[in-house]
Order: structure tokens, then C-alpha cells, then sequence
């Protein structure tokens, strides 16, 4: 796949030089400015492949500032303080407790921690620019309270998987610090999970 990737890319690279050498010979037959013709050509052939990618990144870079990020709601020394003796009693489904769900814009995959937990994890897009949203909670079923919850945005097909990405240069998946604050998560379920079987 990379070498018809490089092959492309070398055949686009050669037919954009030609349509650029062609116009700026056309521009000094014409006597027109063969600068502006020169340029102009190249930023058509440019916008060809990439008229996404400045979009794609803005509006990515704009989700991650203004909706992204790890957030704890209640630590679990508070819910232990609030429910006393309740952790103690918990036994881990080891993951094999799960439902999942989808809907026209992604899907919601549920796994029941334990009696008491679940973690539930939502994708959903692509949205406008091939972007896709992740939101992962942990949720107290019993009360239905979100102890801790975790945003995240990809782009391309970054982190959904499925065909490789042609326009690799749209790939992302996470937002700056994405991968700690999944791992921050990931951490701070563990601590709800309960005793092993």
C-alpha cells in the first residue's frame, strides 16, 4: 500500500510541475505576470488533494480547546466515605459483562464493572471534516452519578480502524494529551472495579 501511495504522489507531483511549467510559459506568451500565473497554479494543483486539510485541523484543534479533557467528579476515597463497607463487598465481572448499542451516529459500548459500576464508552461521527468524538464515563448505577468522565476527538479514521488512510495527513487520533488522559481513566476505573473472581 505505501509504495502505490509514493507512486501516486510521484505521478500527482509530476503533473502538478507540468501544469505550473505550462502556466507560467503560457503567461509569458500572453505577457501577463508569470509569477501570479506560476503560483496560482501551483496553489490550484495543491488544493486539489489538500483542500481539507487546513479545516480538518482547525476545527480539530478547536474541539480538543473547548470540549476535551479528564475530569474527576467524586474521587474514590470520597465515595468510599459515603458508602462505607460498600467497596470491600464488590466482585469484579472481569470485564465479561458488556452491552453495546448503535445508533446513526456511533455506537455506546457498556461494560458492567460490577454490581455497583459500569464504564461506559460512546463514539460518535464523523461529524463535518471526518471528525469523530470519544466520551468514556464512569458511572455509580445505583445512583446513576458520574464519578469520572474523559473527552477526546480523532480525525481521518484515526483511532475507528477499518481501511488505511489514504489521506494520512487528516489522521490524528487524539487530541495534545489525549493518550495520558485516556490512561488517567483507564487508571481511576481500576480503582472501582472491585475484588477479582
Amino acid at each position: 500500500m505505501g509504495f502505490v501511495i509514493v507512486l501516486v504522489g510521484a505521478a500527482y507531483l509530476l503533473i502538478s510541475i507540468s501544469v505550473v511549467a505550462w502556466a507560467v510559459n503560457h503567461a509569458k506568451k500572453k505577457g501577463k505576470s508569470t509569477k501570479h500565473w506560476g503560483w496560482g497554479a501551483a496553489l490550484v494543483m495543491w488544493l486539489i488533494p489538500f483542500w481539507d486539510w487546513i479545516p480538518t485541523v482547525a476545527v480539530h484543534q478547536y474541539y480538543c480547546t473547548t470540549e476535551s479533557g479528564f475530569w474527576v467528579y467524586k474521587t474514590p476515597e470520597q465515595w468510599k466515605k459515603r458508602n462505607p463497607g460498600v467497596m470491600e463487598g464488590l466482585i469484579s465481572n472481569n470485564g465479561l459483562v458488556r452491552k453495546s448499542m448503535m445508533d446513526g451516529l456511533g455506537y455506546t459500548d457498556t461494560s458492567f464493572l460490577n454490581a455497583r459500576f459500569s464504564w461506559i464508552v460512546k463514539k460518535t461521527g464523523p461529524f463535518p471534516f471526518n471528525r469523530w468524538r470519544w466520551q468514556q464515563e464512569l458511572i455509580d448505577t445505583r445512583t446513576n452519578q458520574v464519578l469520572a468522565s474523559y473527552v477526546d476527538f480523532s480525525t481521518g479514521n484515526g483511532h475507528v480502524g477499518g481501511e488505511p488512510e489514504l489521506e494520512f495527513w487528516l489522521h490524528s487520533n487524539h487530541c495534545a494529551g489525549g493518550e495520558r488522559n485516556n490512561s488517567l481513566m483507564w487508571q481511576f476505573t481500576e480503582n472501582f472495579m472491585g475484588a477479582r473472581k
